[in-house]
C-alpha cells in the first residue's frame, strides 16, 4: 500500500496533471465510494495540492473513469460540432445576432456601434449604429437564418456567415452601406463595399469613423477612468444581469453600486463566465 505522501499519484504525472486542471470533487466522490474507507485524502492549496493523493487500483480506475467524462462534458458541445446553426434569430447590434442563445459574429463585417454617429452629405449627422441594429434586423425579420460556422473568435462567439432565405446577409449589411469590410480579418467582402461607396450609401455619404477606430477610443478613454483598468461595466436590471461595454449607448449612464452586486470586467470573457450577457439594442 502506497504511503500517504502519495507517491503513487506522484509517479503517474499524467494523472496528477488531469487532477489539478479539473475539479476535483468528481475524482473525490469516485475515489471514496470505490475505496470506501475514507482514505482518501486532497487538500486545495491555491494552484497546486498540499499533499498528492493516494488511491486503491479500483479507485483510482472509477476516478479516470469521472475524469474522462468531465472532460468529454467539458469540450462535447453541440455548436462546437454543428457546421450550419439554423433557426430564428435575434439582433444584438448590427453584427451579432443569436440563435437558441448562441451568439453569432457576422464574419468579415464591422457594423457602427449602438451609440455611434456618422456624418451626412449635407454636413449633419445620423445615428449610424442604431440604424445598422435596424436595418440587420429588418434583413432577418421572421426569415430562417442560416449560419455556416467559421470558427470563433475571442470572446468565443461563433463567427458566421449567415444567409436569411438564402440571401447573403453579411454582404447586404456592406452593400447596403451599414457596415464596414472588416479587412484585418477578411477581404470577402471588399468589393461589396467598394459598390457601397460608389452610391455614397450608408456610413458612406458622409465622415464615418470606423467602428474598430470607435471602440479603441471609447476603450481608451473608459479604461483610464475605471478600477485597474478594467472598463465594463456589470449592471444588475430587471431583466437580469447586463454588461455594457465602452461603446454601450447607455455606458455613460450605469453607475456600478457594489452592494447591488454590480460590478467592473476587465474583459467580454470573464464577464461571460461569470453569467452576465451583453446589452441588446433594440
Amino acid at each position: 500500500m502506497a504511503s500517504r505522501t502519495g507517491r503513487a499519484v506522484h509517479k503517474n504525472p499524467l494523472v496528477f496533471k488531469v487532477l489539478r486542471e479539473i475539479s476535483g470533487s468528481a475524482v473525490l466522490s469516485a475515489a471514496r465510494l470505490a475505496s470506501g474507507n475514507g482514505f482518501v485524502q486532497i487538500q486545495p492549496m491555491r494552484e497546486s495540492y498540499a499533499s498528492y493523493t493516494t488511491f486503491s487500483p479500483a479507485a483510482l480506475a472509477l476516478a479516470g473513469i469521472a475524469i474522462l467524462g468531465t472532460l468529454l462534458a467539458r469540450q462535447a458541445s453541440p455548436l462546437d460540432a454543428a457546421e450550419t446553426l439554423t433557426g430564428r434569430a435575434t439582433v444584438v447590434d448590427g453584427d451579432t445576432i443569436k440563435i437558441d442563445g448562441a451568439h453569432i459574429r457576422l464574419e468579415g463585417i464591422d457594423a457602427p456601434e449602438a451609440g455611434q454617429t456618422c456624418g451626412r452629405k449635407d454636413g449633419g449627422e445620423w445615428r449610424c449604429g442604431s440604424a445598422a441594429s435596424a436595418k440587420l434586423a429588418a434583413l432577418i425579420d421572421t426569415r430562417r437564418v442560416d449560419c455556416e460556422s467559421r470558427g470563433r473568435d475571442k470572446y468565443d462567439r461563433v463567427l458566421g456567415v449567415c444567409f436569411a432565405d438564402g440571401r447573403d446577409i453579411n454582404a447586404e449589411m456592406v452593400r447596403s452601406g451599414f457596415a464596414w469590410a472588416f479587412v484585418k480579418y477578411s477581404t470577402s467582402y471588399v468589393e461589396a463595399e467598394a459598390e457601397a461607396r460608389a452610391r455614397h450609401a450608408g456610413i458612406w455619404q458622409g465622415e464615418a469613423e470606423p467602428a474598430w477606430v470607435f471602440r479603441e477610443k471609447r476603450w481608451a478613454s473608459a479604461e483610464e477612468a475605471a478600477p485597474s483598468g478594467c472598463a465594463i461595466k456589470g449592471n444588475v436590471t430587471e431583466h437580469g444581469h447586463i454588461y455594457h461595454m465602452p461603446w454601450s449607448p447607455w455606458y455613460g449612464k450605469v453607475r456600478i453600486e457594489a452592494l447591488k452586486g454590480e460590478r467592473w470586467f476587465c474583459s467580454e470573457a470573464e464577464a461571460q463566465e461569470a453569467g452576465w450577457r451583453p446589452a441588446i439594442v433594440h
